[in-house]
């Protein structure tokens, strides 16, 4: 346990010293620093901290998620290639083939699950802090950041609905919390589900859909909230708490993309182009190509003068007129 405290450490005094800035800018606008609600708006600010710091990441999701999208065609004929193959060798080609057309392509199958793996360490410490609010109120535990001792008190005793922050399903017999405590966990749950449901029904293709990551992806979009509703049960109530808010927070984000960015071919790129019809403004589309990028891009690419040229842009009519003139200009000169 120790080794643990020592790793999770630095993310267990952000985390802390984050709720506390919160919390005093909470107090300071005539909260009660006994009241829970102050705490639950605090775990909520911390969230909120989090996704920000996070934004680059998403950014840099959503172009690989693009990516991914595009180089679809590709990635079948792959699988199609081998498909029935089951010896190692055949195995081995395809994994090697389709990382080079991701490094190709510079995207990544995985890039997706690194915001969620990103704040794994927070979700934790936040789990360990109020897991030890206790021993912390009483003095047993060292505080962690600018979380003093007094602080942990007035958060141990602060209950929301008639429930501790700390209180989990499992381990405390007080309804309030064994109530409250379903109540999040089918929050949590449902969030879950209904954001990987909108990723996959209305911001992917058709193609997209008919391949073995995204069969893997539709099993994790049902069995992940079943998952953590199971785990759900030891969690405190202030996690929970935490866990909702980023779900919503990602549902809400993610909606966002799909309709300003949404996926070439997908049902949220036809309704942007509807949209688009509607109010008269032209439509902008990105075709899908065998190569992994639009038709002008390719085109763009073919054109490309060779370094240390210089072209200089002629059209058809300009090239007929010299033509013309060179073959009408009296010899010898």
């Amino acid at each position: 346990m120790a080794f643990i405290d020592t790793l999770i450490y630095p993310f267990e005094w952000f985390v802390a010293s984050i709720m506390v800035g919160f919390e005093w800018l909470f107090t300071s606008a005539g909260m009660s620093d006994t009241n829970g609600w102050t705490w639950v708006l605090s775990i909520v600010g911390l969230v909120i901290v989090l996704r920000i710091l996070l934004v680059p990441l998403f950014v840099r999701q959503i172009h690989s998620q693009r990516r991914m999208q595009l180089i679809q065609p590709e990635l079948m004929k792959i699988q199609a290639k081998y498909k029935g193959k089951k010896d190692e060798a055949s195995r081995k080609a395809m994994t090697e083939e389709s990382f080079a057309l991701y490094k190709r392509h510079g995207t990544n199958p995985f890039a997706s699950c690194l915001p969620i793996l990103l704040q794994m360490p927070f979700f934790f410490a936040l789990f360990r802090m109020l897991n030890t609010i206790e021993q912390t109120a009483s003095g047993s535990r060292t505080p962690r950041g600018f979380f003093s001792q007094e602080l942990a008190e007035t958060m141990f005793e602060s209950t929301v609905f008639g429930a501790s922050l700390s209180s989990t399903f499992l381990h405390h017999d007080d309804m309030p919390a064994k109530i409250l405590a379903v109540v999040l966990i089918i929050a949590m749950s449902v969030t879950m589900f209904l954001t990987q449901h909108q990723l996959m029904r209305k911001n992917m293709p058709a193609s997209a859909l008919d391949n073995p990551m995204a069969r893997q992806q539709k099993m994790l979009m049902y069995a992940l909230p079943g998952i953590f509703a199971v785990t759900g049960v030891n969690f405190p109530l202030g996690v929970l708490f935490y866990w909702t808010t980023t779900n919503l927070w990602t549902m809400g984000q993610q909606f966002f993309v799909i309709r300003t960015m949404p996926a070439p071919g997908s049902p949220a790129e036809k309704a942007r182009q509807e949209r688009q019809l509607q109010r008269g403004k032209p439509v902008d589309t990105m075709e899908l190509s065998s190569a992994g990028t639009s038709e002008g891009e390719d085109s763009a690419e073919e054109e490309a003068p060779v370094r240390g040229q210089r072209v200089q842009p002629t059209g058809k009519k300009r090239a007929k007129s010299r033509t013309r003139r060179g073959s009408n200009r009296p010899k010898g000169r």
